[in-house]
């Protein structure tokens, strides 16, 4: 993302971007760059670091101040915006960085992670802004590890890990492809205290390996000073897996003291698909 939008120089080869290098203003015209990281002058308003920002892209003063007006009105932050930026939550900085990305109506919009920490009324917002713009013929490149959400906007994405794509497709490609990838869950049921494995956990273990998405199943030692007996099952398929396991909780009783997956979700799943890309 930080070369498409000049913020890095290439190694190799060559990046352009409405015909002309990433690197060059003439690029940068056409690109809105809403970053992961903040980057403010805290002690800022809202309004004045967006002001500001349109300031340096060249704009004079009253025009500035109207593109800023309307940017803030566009991300909700109109009437927020006299706050000092030190102060704000992370939603509302994500609205003020999405803001300074529009200030220029750029052809080409990259966001990175822009639903980062904004809550369910704001993300509804923000979809329904991104939905509008493709709609006006922008481009919007979004990066962003959260499926659902990428599936209300587009019916194809592209995964990346360290350089490269691992995945493209629809949204219902991917899933399919994440669905086939065993995820690790620690169970820990309470135990009998004169049992090391008790028949509580010997119970559930069976009674695991017959759901239809369990690939494995193993039996943990317990912590001395805890009656709970602890099973790691590997399952594909994590939503129906854990509709059954529901099911089988309710039905037979079992007493769940702990419910913990061990994979690092992201890079689990990224290290699976590069692994099946290169088989």
């Amino acid at each position: 993302l930080r070369l498409i939008t000049g913020c890095l120089r290439p190694d190799l080869g060559h990046i352009q971007v409405h015909g002309h290098d990433a690197w060059s203003t003439a690029a940068r015209r056409h690109v809105g760059y809403c970053p992961e990281t903040d980057a403010f002058y805290e002690e800022m308003s809202g309004r004045q670091f967006v002001e500001s920002m349109a300031r340096l892209c060249g704009y004079p003063r009253r025009e500035a101040r109207k593109r800023t007006e309307a940017a803030l009105e566009r991300v909700g932050m109109a009437g927020r915006a006299e706050r000092c930026l030190r102060g704000y939550s992370k939603g509302m900085r994500q609205r003020i960085k999405l803001a300074q990305a529009l200030l220029h109506d750029p052809e080409l919009l990259v966001l990175d992670e822009p639903l980062s920490g904004i809550d369910p009324v704001g993300r509804c917002e923000f979809l329904h802004l991104f939905r509008d713009l493709a709609a006006r013929g922008k481009c919007l490149l979004i990066s962003s590890h959260e499926l659902e959400e990428l599936e209300k906007l587009t019916d194809h994405i592209a995964i990346m890990a360290h350089g490269r794509i691992a995945a493209v497709g629809t949204v219902a490609q991917i899933r399919d492809r994440l669905d086939h990838h065993p995820l690790r869950i620690r169970i820990d049921v309470k135990r009998g205290p004169q049992h090391t494995q008790g028949p509580e956990q010997r119970r559930l273990a069976a009674a695991l390996l017959k759901l239809r998405d369990v690939v494995g199943v193993e039996l943990l030692d317990p912590p001395p000073d805890e009656s709970v007996g602890p099973v790691v099952v590997r399952a594909r398929n994590p939503q129906r897996f854990f509709q059954e396991l529901t099911r089988l909780v309710l039905e037979e009783w079992y007493e769940i003291a702990r419910l913990e997956t061990l994979d690092d979700s992201t890079e689990a799943v990224l290290g699976y698909l590069l692994r099946g890309r290169s088989a």
